[in-house]
C-alpha cells in the first residue's frame, strides 16, 4: 500500500511503525474470510481491509478522528485472526493499538460513552473495585429491564450468581517448589480473573510446584494494562505495565527468573509485546527482557512435560482463545498436554472465530458479541463434550453464559490428572 506521510509526521514512533505496516498490506482480503465482524456485519469497513483504509486517511491527514472511524474501529475484536491470515505479514494489532489512542486522544465521545468507559478503566484493572461492581451488579440484576442503555443491561447481566471468596495464594509470596528445584518462575495472578474464578491461580500454583517450579507471586505486579491498552487509554495501560516491569525486574535482580508464567492468554499477548510498548523510553531494556521471558502457561508446561493420567474419561472441547491462538501462536501445546493426559479432546467448527468476549467488548458492543458467543456456543455444543476448555478467563465467562457444559480452565484438568482436586465447576462425583 503506498502511503504519504511527510517526513515530519514520520519523526513520531507511533506514525513510522503505522507507515511500515501499512506499507505491508498489499489490498489482498484474505483477512476478511476469517474477520468475525465482517462475517456477521457484512459491511467492508467492518474487516481489517476496510479498517486499515479508514486507519490510514485518518493518519495521513493529521486530523482527528471522526465518528465514522471511531464507530468501526470500536468494532473490531482485535482477535487478530487477521494476523494469522494475512500473507504479508501486516501487523494489524500494532496499527489498530495506535489508531485507538490517536482516537482516545483526539475524539471527544458521547457523554454516556465517556462515562462507561471511564468506569470500565476504573474499575475492571482493581480486584477490590471489581468485586464490589459485580455485588453492586448482582443487586441491580430485578431492575435490568428497565435500564436505558444495552451495555448496562450487559455489565449487569455479567455479575455472576456467586463470588467465590478471595484466594490467598494472589497475595505477594513465594510458594517453593516439591522436590528439587527445576526453576524459578514469576506467576502473574493478574486481576479480574482474581475476583471471576481465584481457583484457576490455585490449579496454577499447585501444578508447577508439583513438577519443581519455585513459583513467585512479585510484590507490585498485577494489572497488565491490557484493558486499558485496548481502550486507547495509554498512560493508564502504560503505567499498569511499567510496575509490572518494575516488580519482576527487581525479583529477576533478587532471585533469578527463568520464566514469567501467565495463565489468561489476553494478558499474555500484552506482557509478550511490552517490549515494543516501551521501545522508546527509558525502560527498553527491562521490557524486551520482561517479555521475552513471558510464556502461556502451557507453553511452559510443555518443556515440563508433566506425567498426568485422567481421572475420569472425558470429552473435553478445547476453545482456543483467540489472544493464544492468534496473538501468541500457541495452537498445539494445550491440546496435546491434554491429550497426553488421556482426555478426549475434540474441537469445535471454525476453531478460529472469536466468541466474542475481547476484553471489554462483550460489555461495549453486546449486540455483536452476543451473535459470537451463539455462534460459539452451538458449534462447542455440537461435539457433545462433558466439558469445555479455555485458557482465557474472558471466554470461559462469556461461553459459560451461553451453555450448560461446565467450562474450565485447561490447566485446570491438568492438575486434577498430576493429583489436584476435581475442578468444581464439574460437580461433586
Amino acid at each position: 500500500m503506498q502511503t504519504h506521510f511527510t517526513e515530519a509526521q514520520l519523526r513520531d514512533p507511533g506514525i513510522a511503525r503505522a507507515n511500515q505496516i501499512l506499507r505491508a498490506c498489499v489490498h489482498c482480503g484474505f483477512c476478511t474470510a476469517t474477520c468475525p465482524t465482517y462475517q456477521v456485519l457484512g459491511d467492508e469497513l467492518d474487516s481489517p481491509r476496510g479498517r486499515i483504509y479508514l486507519i490510514k486517511e485518518m493518519l495521513e491527514s493529521g486530523r482527528a478522528a471522526d465518528e465514522k472511524t471511531v464507530t468501526h474501529i470500536d468494532r473490531c475484536l482485535s482477535c487478530l485472526a487477521c494476523m494469522t491470515t494475512c500473507p504479508s505479514g501486516v501487523h494489524y494489532m500494532h496499527l489498530v493499538d495506535h489508531a485507538r489512542a490517536h482516537i482516545e486522544k483526539t475524539y471527544r465521545r458521547p457523554w454516556r460513552d465517556r462515562v462507561l468507559r471511564w468506569l470500565l478503566a476504573r474499575v475492571i484493572p482493581h480486584p477490590r473495585r471489581f468485586r464490589l461492581a459485580l455485588l453492586g451488579a448482582r443487586m441491580a440484576r430485578p431492575f435490568a429491564r428497565v435500564l436505558p442503555d444495552a451495555r448496562l443491561k450487559a455489565m449487569v447481566a455479567m455479575a455472576p450468581e456467586r463470588l467465590p471468596p478471595a484466594s490467598r495464594n494472589d497475595a505477594p509470596q513465594v510458594f517453593p517448589a516439591q522436590g528439587a528445584r527445576r526453576l524459578r518462575v514469576a506467576l502473574l495472578t493478574g486481576c479480574a480473573q482474581r475476583v471471576l474464578d481465584p481457583a484457576i491461580n490455585e490449579a496454577t500454583i499447585r501444578l508447577l510446584t508439583r513438577l519443581g517450579c519455585e513459583v513467585v507471586v512479585a510484590e507490585g505486579a498485577g494489572c497488565c494494562g491490557a484493558l486499558t491498552h485496548h481502550m486507547g487509554r495509554e498512560a493508564e495501560a502504560h503505567r499498569s505495565a511499567a510496575a509490572n516491569i518494575r516488580a519482576w525486574t527487581q525479583e529477576k535482580r533478587r532471585g533469578g527468573l527463568d520464566a514469567i508464567v501467565i495463565n489468561t492468554s489476553g494478558c499474555g499477548t500484552t506482557v509478550k509485546d511490552y517490549g515494543h510498548m516501551f521501545r522508546t523510553t527509558g525502560m527498553a531494556a527491562e521490557a524486551a527482557e520482561v517479555a521475552g521471558l513471558a510464556c502461556d502457561v502451557t507453553e511452559l508446561l510443555a518443556r515440563l512435560a508433566p506425567e498426568a493420567r485422567a481421572p475420569e474419561p472425558l470429552r473435553v472441547a478445547y476453545h482456543a482463545a483467540c489472544s493464544l491462538r492468534h496473538g501468541q501462536k500457541v495452537t498445539e501445546a494445550p491440546k496435546a498436554l491434554l491429550k497426553a493426559a488421556g482426555f478426549a479432546v475434540v474441537e469445535p467448527a471454525d476453531a478460529h472465530l472469536c466468541c466474542g468476549s475481547a476484553g471489554t467488548y462483550n460489555l461495549l458492543q453486546p449486540e455483536i458479541s452476543g451473535e459470537l458467543k451463539r455462534r460459539k456456543v452451538a458449534t462447542l455444543e455440537a461435539r457433545a463434550p462433558d466439558v469445555i476448555a479455555a485458557g482465557n478467563i474472558g471466554c470461559m465467562v462469556q461461553i459459560g453464559s451461553g451453555t450448560g457444559i461446565p467450562v474450565v480452565h485447561t490447566v485446570e484438568l491438568l492438575d486434577w490428572a498430576t493429583g489436584g482436586p476435581r475442578p468444581r465447576a464439574l460437580g461433586p462425583v
